[in-house]
This record gives C-alpha cells, sequence and structure tokens, in this order.
C-alpha cells in the first residue's frame, strides 16, 4: 500500500510546495482535486488538456518528488435537478476523465450525485425512509431515470478512456452505503466502484472491517481515504445521525470528523488496513483531514504518523511455516 494525502488540504499553497509538503513526511501518493467542490488549485483541467507542455511539467513536479497521483478527484452533483447545476459538474468530470488519460492515472473520484423527485424539481432529495410510501416512488423514479442512465452512460465513457470511477460514499447522495455502490455497479458496470472512507461509514452505523469486505469480496473498492469519526454519546440521543447543525458547531453536534486516531484506536485502524488487504485493496490509503479541533499541519502529521504504525507497505510474504 502507498501513504498518501488529498492534497486539497494544501489548497493554500503552490502546488510544488504541497508536493514538498506531502514528500517531507515520506508520503508515496497525492490525490489531486480538479474542481467541483475540491476545487482545482493544483490542477486545471482547462489548462493542462490543451498544452502537452504543461502536462509534462505536472508530471514531472509529482514524479520528481517520489509521488505518484493515486487519483483525480471532483466530486459533485451532475444529478442536481438545477441544469445548470448538473452541467458544470458533469463538465469537469468528463474533462477530469480525459486528463486522466493522459497523465496515466487510473482513477477519478467523486460523488454519485442526487436528483431531485421530479423533472422540474430545483433541489435534490435524499430518501432516508421506507414509508409514508412517497419516498419509495420518489427513489425508484430517480434510480431509474437519473442514477442508472447517467452512470451508464459516463462510466462507458470513462472506461473507453481507461478511467475507473471511484465514487465516496457520502450521506446526502443516491450512493451511500456498500448495497447502494453494488447497486449502481451492477448496472452499470465495474468501472464503477467505491472510494471508501471509513468516516462517513461510521457516522452511518456501518462497521467499515464489514464494508470493506462487503466491497472488497466483488473487487468494487476502486480508492480510500482515511478519515475519522467520533459520535458524541450524548448528544447523538438529542439530534440523531442525520444532525444537520453545521459542522463548525461541534460542542452540540451528535457526530464529528477527526483526524486519524482521534475517533477509533490504532487497533480499529489495523483491522481497517488488515480488511484491505485481506480482501483485495493493495493501493493508495489517501489521508482526507477535516479535523475541526487541528489545525492543517497538526492533524495531517499526526495522520501520517497513526498511519505509519499500521500500514502495510510490502508485499505479503509466502506462508513459510505452512
Amino acid at each position: 500500500m502507498k501513504l498518501g494525502v488529498f492534497l486539497v488540504l494544501f489548497g493554500g499553497l503552490p502546488l510544488e510546495q504541497a508536493l514538498d509538503k506531502a514528500a517531507a513526511q515520506g508520503l508515496k501518493a497525492v490525490e489531486i482535486g480538479t474542481g467541483g467542490h475540491p476545487g482545482n488549485a493544483h490542477c486545471n483541467p482547462d489548462v493542462l488538456l490543451e498544452n502537452k507542455a504543461a502536462r509534462e511539467e505536472f508530471k514531472k513536479m509529482v514524479e520528481s518528488r517520489g509521488l505518484i497521483i493515486s487519483a483525480l478527484s471532483c466530486h459533485g452533483n451532475p444529478l442536481h435537478p438545477q441544469k445548470a447545476i448538473a452541467k458544470e459538474f458533469h463538465d469537469v468530470f468528463v474533462k477530469t476523465v480525459q486528463l486522466a488519460e493522459l497523465l496515466e492515472v487510473p482513477v477519478v473520484n467523486t460523488f454519485s450525485g442526487c436528483p431531485g423527485d421530479h423533472e422540474d424539481a430545483k433541489y435534490p432529495n435524499w430518501p432516508v425512509a421506507p414509508w409514508p410510501n412517497d419516498f419509495q416512488e420518489v427513489l425508484d423514479w430517480q434510480w431509474k431515470n437519473k442514477v442508472i442512465p447517467y452512470w451508464t452512460e459516463w462510466g462507458k465513457f470513462a472506461a473507453d478512456h481507461h478511467v475507473k470511477i471511484g465514487l465516496e460514499l457520502h450521506g446526502g447522495f443516491s450512493v451511500h452505503t456498500p448495497a447502494t455502490l453494488l447497486r449502481l455497479r451492477e448496472a452499470a458496470g465495474e468501472v464503477i466502484g467505491a472510494n471508501l472512507d471509513p468516516s462517513h461509514m461510521w457516522w452511518q452505523g456501518i462497521d467499515p472491517v464489514q464494508a470493506i469486505a462487503i466491497l472488497g469480496k466483488a473487487g468494487a473498492i476502486h480508492h480510500f481515504h482515511a478519515k475519522d469519526t467520533t459520535i458524541d454519546p450524548v448528544n447523538v440521543n438529542r439530534y440523531g445521525i442525520t444532525d444537520m447543525q453545521p459542522y463548525t458547531n461541534m460542542q452540540e453536534r451528535a457526530w464529528q470528523f477527526r483526524t486519524v486516531g482521534y475517533g477509533h484506536d490504532l487497533k480499529t485502524w489495523a483491522d481497517i488496513i488488515s480488511a484491505l488487504r485481506l480482501y483485495g485493496y493493495d493501493y493508495a490509503v489517501s489521508i482526507e483531514h477535516e479535523d475541526g479541533l487541528m489545525s492543517i499541519d497538526e492533524g495531517f502529521t499526526k495522520a501520517v504518523r497513526n498511519l505509519q504504525q499500521v500500514l502495510m507497505e510490502d508485499s505479503a510474504a509466502e506462508m513459510w511455516w505452512v
């Protein structure tokens, strides 16, 4: 496995300085934003698609520091019911796939998106209960008319460009659990897989180790984020796991994101890393730091130090004792 970082963490720095931050910590991979919610501070597809020399310089900056690009990321909602918003996210996804092929980056990370509840809706509708039956009707309409058709078409586009799609299982989007990921993968093909982030499993009540087993057995993990979550045992009883308070209201929230090791102990993270290897994932472990209690540098450094203790970098040896 290769320890890496989602480089948007250092979006306020020029690319070379951001890469130096990663290399100085001994990392081997970087995940780079190309637009959408992550922004394109370090990688603008409009520039790099048109300029071969700029692409070569971009690759050189990464490779000269002993790094690889594990994924290009353009998280957004290409299924947004407002067509102008959807088009903006869709267009950056298409350009990111094209750029990933040229840069020989195997994975593009994004969200599945979430449609509205009918053709003239203005806002996404995320059904989370089976009754009243209206919610089931909305869910059925979304998948049949929006989710499956879109990702069937654009999954093929990605496959034709030799790129896999890593969908982050994130609340608020149609694909947010192992089951919903596998449902879409069955319909749209194996180009669809997970950018699996344990932090979003924990707050939904899903054990990340079991999620890895479910998805890993299907070969459906394309990328992995390393981020932690803590659930407040008092506040969760007041607000529930679908707590709508802003992330900044940390004293009152039911749960919050933490850097690796500050939500769950290293034995839990060792179990996660072991499960990844057991079920066939041996690629990047990309740190995503969104801990409101720590600075960027401290949260990043602590995540690196904690993961270095449990990461398996060498290939597994033969069982000499058998």
